[in-house]
């Protein structure tokens, strides 16, 4: 198959159930076949057709012909020493590769997905962004990095973060798509409360996606709390204002009832004064949003420090003092190229 081939037929993968019975009833087959085949593509998660022995060798045929059935190769397995996360990376079809994360945790296995090779954010704490944006994932690439991992570990997920490499909100559509396929009810079924998506703060896709009238948890990628300094870390500050980000939060926990997370990368010496805490507990109050602090992971490419743990301890204090609450995010696989787009651009590297 030429690498670009898959991309012109059928993504068998990201039909929802009422498409794949369109289409198994126009390739000339009984409605009922498709629970079949959604049956194998989403809880039993075969890895190809020949696994599918209920289906009949004409319907495989035509499905052959006329689809694309996603699959992703393990190109590299890292296991931290430190507390098992696992980082893989992946090659799709057409040749590029993605980062997954697997993180065990004592309510569960969480994994982080990409949702697009590649970013064209340009967030300067950021690994992901370095070579810009490739493309955007499909529904079923998504997917499929879920379903690759559980294969692989032998063990479910639970949780699931959409914060790996790439931009969600860039990549609406399929992002949508995805949501209701990993929790469709004859599929996988992860509850959409156990879904995070994050965001570097797209407004009119925040507005978007509050109307979807999914449950999942909506992650704003804050890092600051001024226009001036946002600017000077994260580009799309220069499209929306802070003011602006706030008010599409209170929609989406108006339009939702899921309360709103803030993710704020500590940056040594940037982002990481008290001062700073006070202004984000501001911000934060009238939400009763979630603060999750993040030591920055080091990016070399980018001359960015971790803020020291005294400094991070204050901050966290600061915030606390305020009422508002807050978590350390637990550093995981830093033996392992931890932050996303690392292993990969590594990988592009060699």
């Amino acid at each position: 198959m030429n690498s670009t081939d898959f991309l012109e037929k059928i993504d068998l993968k990201s039909l929802e159930l009422d498409e794949l019975t369109a289409l198994v009833v126009k390739l000339g087959d009984k409605a009922f076949r498709a629970k079949q085949l959604y049956d194998w593509m989403h809880v039993k998660l075969a890895e190809n057709y020949d696994a599918m022995t209920n289906v009949s060798k004409s319907l495989k045929a035509g499905l052959m012909e006329k689809c694309d059935y996603t699959h992703l190769e393990l190109v590299q397995l890292q296991v931290s020493k430190e507390d098992g996360t696992k980082k893989y990376l992946f090659k799709l079809q057409d040749g590029h590769t993605v980062e997954t994360v697997w993180m065990k945790y004592k309510h569960g296995n969480s994994v982080c997905i990409s949702s697009q090779v590649g970013c064209r954010m340009g967030c300067k704490f950021c690994a992901s962004t370095l070579d810009g944006l490739a493309r955007n994932l499909r529904p079923s690439e998504m997917l499929e990095q879920i379903y690759a991992v559980t294969r692989e570990t032998g063990e479910r997920v639970s949780n699931i973060v959409v914060m790996g490499t790439g931009e969600p909100m860039d990549n609406f559509d399929n992002i949508v798509k995805f949501i209701k396929l990993i929790s469709c009810e004859n599929g996988i079924n992860i509850s959409q409360r156990n879904i995070t998506v994050s965001t570097c703060g797209i407004v009119p896709k925040m507005y978007e996606f509050a109307d979807q009238g999914f449950a999942v948890t909506l992650a704003l990628s804050l890092h600051a709390t001024t226009d001036e300094k946002r600017k000077t870390i994260m580009p799309v500050a220069n499209s929306f204002t802070i003011a602006e980000l706030m008010d599409a939060c209170q929609y989406y926990f108006d339009k939702t009832g899921r309360r709103i997370t803030f993710e704020y990368s500590l940056i040594g010496g940037v982002n990481d004064s008290v001062e700073e805490a006070n202004k984000l507990s501001e911000l934060a109050g009238p939400l009763h949003a979630h603060i999750n602090l993040i030591p920055v992971n080091p990016v070399v490419e980018r001359g960015f420090k971790e803020s020291d743990r005294s400094a991070i301890e204050a901050f966290k204090n600061k915030l606390e003092k305020k009422s508002i609450n807050v978590t350390i995010r637990r550093e995981m696989g830093r033996d392992i190229d931890g932050a996303c787009g690392q292993l990969r651009r590594r990988f592009i590297n060699e």
